[in-house]
């Protein structure tokens, strides 16, 4: 029963994790849409800065949330403006725009990730921060994961509240269903998807911060991110907040299960599985509509 429960909360942990960083994307994909393939480098970006304000500048991790947020939205948010709108202009449709994307990000993936590899090097990295174990339901885990937990919930939470009780939310909403429709009715799509695209680094930029408190990283590994915030996007329905919140958590869940009782090594294996038997039940996504 104990290797259960601590099954459970270990796969908690992970999938709420996933989620976190799969919202980041589901905001830039299903309201700008855009495809970005550099998403996961800033993740790893945070990690570093993460890491340096902890062991260059004494900054926890915690407070450096609070710094590295509003950062990567102000670069992602530059990054929109300078390289991607030329894109959003030139596309006559959604299709060509998803291409242009991918092959833009696709170079400023290496971009980002040539200029980590010059300051950081290609070691893994890992720092301690709150690294006390504790007991949960006979599980032993550790305060860190705890807190990136926690900090998890109250992020997701604080994003629903914004998307669906505000102006700008209902907006960015608006315009994820369709903009052709939201400029009927004076809403600027090309400043909230902007404004989108900004919020979606930020959010993994927390994130990055967050795994940075409990696991290893190097600068080569942004595309890990990229492809399973990527896969949760999908497997949850693009643009649809809660299959990124039904997604990650399955998508834990199902990991820390196998590497628990099967195999660690088959946990990409059983990552993919899930994904192509939800496809199959589900084209559009656990909670995606169909095309018509």
């Amino acid at each position: 029963m104990e290797g259960v429960l601590a099954t459970l909360v270990s796969g908690l942990v992970l999938g709420g994790m996933y989620a976190l960083v799969a919202t980041g994307l589901t905001l830039q994909y299903g309201v700008a849409r855009i495809m970005n393939l550099a998403y996961g480098e800033f993740a790893v970006a945070a990690a570093f800065a993460a890491l340096w304000l902890w062991t260059a500048a004494g900054v926890s991790p915690l407070l450096g949330l609070l710094l590295v947020a509003p950062l990567a939205f102000g670069l992602n948010l530059l990054v929109y403006r300078v390289f991607l709108v030329p894109l959003v202009r030139r596309a006559k449709d959604p299709g060509m725009l998803e291409t242009d994307s991918i092959l833009a990000t696709f170079g400023l993936l290496f971009v980002v990730q040539g200029v980590m590899l010059a300051i950081f090097g290609g070691a893994y990295q890992s720092y301690s921060y709150l690294s006390v174990p504790v007991s949960v339901l006979g599980a032993t885990v550790t305060v860190n994961r705890l807190v990136a937990l926690a900090l998890a919930v109250v992020i997701g939470a604080g994003l629903w509240l914004w998307l669906a009780r505000s102006r700008t939310g209902t907006a960015v909403r608006a315009v994820a269903v369709s903009p052709a429709a939201a400029r009927l009715v004076a809403i600027d799509v090309g400043r909230i998807a902007s404004l989108a695209f900004a919020t979606g680094g930020a959010l993994v930029a927390l994130g990055g911060v967050l795994l940075s408190m409990y696991t290893t990283f190097n600068a080569s590994m942004g595309v890990v991110f990229t492809m399973k915030a990527l896969v949760v996007v999908i497997m949850g329905g693009v643009g649809n907040l809660m299959g990124c919140l039904v997604a990650g958590l399955l998508l834990g869940l199902a990991e820390t299960a196998v590497a628990a009782w099967v195999d660690p090594g088959l946990t990409i294996a059983a990552t993919y599985a899930l994904f192509l038997s939800v496809l199959l039940l589900r084209p559009a996504g656990l909670f995606g509509r169909p095309a018509r």
